[in-house]
């Protein structure tokens, strides 16, 4: 689904099973990327507990490449992407921007959300490319100090 130096790699992101989880906790990232997302473990301990989480493998192949989480609550419009990371071995291959692709496609299959928002830290240039070109607006920060920034899903766009 994305290029890979010019071959195509299939990208999917799948349900976080027992099969794969030591797989996704054994992901990590650069040593200057530490501070800008909780740790796997962290998030799956978490998921355990949160049952609008939902967790995902971001797959290259059979290759566990990623991790993001994310909630859509049934009873809510907005879905929140709260989790996202690609492997330091796997970045800048484009796995990101098809993650994303993706889980913003399983989250516009639900039906109930019109928009989702991603939160990340201000000084993550990378993120903020990612989602600047997936077309989320930054809204400002949180009460955390983290940039919020808002995508309308296309087909809530002639809603509003």
């Amino acid at each position: 689904m994305t290029e890979r130096s010019g071959s195509t790699v299939d990208i999917r992101i799948a349900r976080v099973t027992p099969a794969n989880s030591a797989l996704v906790t054994a992901l990590r990232l650069a040593p200057e990327q530490m501070d800008f997302v909780a740790s796997n473990a962290a998030s799956l301990r978490e998921a355990k507990s949160d049952r609008d989480a939902r967790p995902r493998a971001i797959m290259a192949g059979d290759s566990v490449v990623g991790f993001l989480m994310y909630e859509a609550p049934r009873d809510d419009d907005e879905a929140r992407i709260y989790r996202f990371m690609i492997d330091r071995a796997w970045q800048g291959r484009g796995y990101g921007k098809a993650a994303l692709r993706q889980v913003l496609h399983e989250i516009g299959a639900l039906g109930h959300i019109s928009h989702v928002s991603i939160c990340y830290e201000p000084g993550n240039d990378a993120a903020r490319r990612l989602y600047r070109a997936a077309g989320f607006v930054e809204e400002g920060l949180d009460e955390d100090g983290e940039m919020i920034a808002d995508l309308v899903l296309p087909a809530a766009a002639g809603n509003r």
